[in-house]
């Protein structure tokens, strides 16, 4: 196990086809994120499990999905420890979080250790996935990079469509009140393995360019611009539209359907198809018809899905077409608007995108302490809470705007006096 770190070098970038083992590693770390998103997604079509095994009611529990969003604020400072120390230390340090708390909650059945371990495990999150993608940026050349990342991206969507059907299944093999402990001691195994592969076949590389500055005084600088806080805006009502419709959606089958463990998790699954779609018709389409008209588009499925949940709940098919919909068009939307917000303020791409990341986390964070009490209201209540988010979103939409060459010289000079 190779723990130096490599030294960066400038004048020679790796290229997906020059690096005979790095598909091989994209292979390790994007199955490394299956593990992570499967633990990070579980809860949500299984809530009412959760809720019953852990003898807390559905405001507690989404009490302790608030704090584990809340949590991706820290994001910006943990990306610290993988430019100072390497990457492939801060993957290890991150699933190694991920698996004791995975284990410690396996072994302390309690919802206050349940509750600690979902922050730890969080964490682990913060530190694995963008160091993750560091190293693909430092080992992948630019024009090859979006392929690559895609690549680790599906990982999101994987874990719905295989992770969370397995996880189903494991619950349904279980004693009813051990079901939601079924899980745990699996998923510290999956993490245990991707850790000894990373360890094994990723080396330690550091970033190129060493990051310049603490960063405070670029941030500060960032939310004194109109389209970067559209922008900022913009995540915290899309992810929030979102989470106010996914945290409950488990819980909705169960109340209307009766649907059991191993049905919830198709249900499951049938989304993640739905997410995997809106990723890979973004990638094919955000291009070629502009990323504001993109999201525009995503936005508007989205809405339109939610009118679908409503008039045509009946059946499980209406039901579950309904949820495809919604997903297809958040994904779409989601993913479109990573390339926009990164040309907002391209002096400060990596931060403004940290930041993204953090607004993201905030609007779940949000939606989740409202959505369990909207949904005691009727779960129309949350359908047009979405449409509002959604409709907020389209209105921040049009104040964001990608940087000019103007812009970009400007800015890049006060980047340099403010980190100097």
């Amino acid at each position: 196990m190779d723990l130096r770190t490599t030294p960066p070098n400038p004048q020679r970038r790796l290229i997906f086809n020059e690096s005979k083992h790095l598909g091989e590693q994209v292979a390790i770390l994007s199955a490394a994120r299956v593990v992570l998103h499967t633990l990070y997604r579980m809860i949500y079509p299984f809530l009412s499990v959760f809720s019953r095994g852990l003898g807390v009611d559905l405001a507690q529990l989404s009490l302790a999905l608030t704090g584990r969003s809340l949590m991706g604020f820290l994001g910006p400072f943990l990306a610290t420890i993988a430019d100072r120390y390497g990457r492939k230390i801060s993957m290890l340090l991150g699933l190694g979080l991920v698996i004791i708390a995975s284990l410690t909650i396996w072994i302390f059945p309690t919802f206050p250790v349940f509750f600690g371990s979902l922050m730890l495990a969080m964490l682990g999150n913060l530190m694995f996935i963008p160091a993750m993608q560091a190293f693909i940026g430092d080992r992948v050349a630019y024009e090859k990079r979006g392929r690559v990342l895609g690549i680790t991206e599906l990982s999101w969507a994987i874990a719905f469509i295989a992770g969370i059907p397995f996880v189903g299944w494991l619950m349904a093999r279980s004693q009813p009140d051990k079901a939601w402990l079924a899980p745990f001691p699996v998923i510290a195994l999956f993490g245990t393995i991707c850790l000894i592969l990373i360890a094994w076949r990723v080396p330690n590389n550091r970033p190129l360019v060493p990051a310049q500055g603490s960063g405070i005084g670029t941030i500060r600088k960032m939310l004194g611009i109109g389209s970067v806080l559209a922008g900022l805006g913009f995540a915290i009502s899309v992810a929030a539209a979102n989470e106010v419709v996914n945290l409950i959606f488990g819980v909705w089958l169960e109340d209307r359907f009766a649907l059991k463990l191993a049905a919830l998790g198709a249900a499951s699954a049938v989304i993640g198809i739905s997410e995997l779609g809106g990723e890979g018709l973004s990638a094919l389409l955000s291009d070629r018809l502009g990323k504001e008209v993109a999201i525009t588009m995503g936005l508007i499925t989205s809405a339109v899905s939610t009118f679908i949940l409503y008039f045509f709940s009946g059946s499980v098919a209406g039901a579950l077409t309904g949820l495809f919909f919604f997903y297809l068009g958040f994904e779409f939307t989601l993913v479109s608007s990573l390339p926009l917000m990164s040309e907002v303020y391209p002096a400060a791409r990596a931060t403004v995108m940290a930041l993204t990341v953090a607004c993201f986390s905030l609007g779940r964070a949000l939606a989740a302490m409202i959505a369990p009490w909207l949904y005691h209201l009727g779960f129309l209540f949350n359908l047009i809470a979405a449409i509002l988010l959604i409709v907020s979103g389209y209105i921040l939409l049009q104040h964001i705007h990608p940087a000019g060459k103007d812009d970009l010289d400007a800015r890049n000079g006060e980047i340099q006096q403010t980190t100097a």
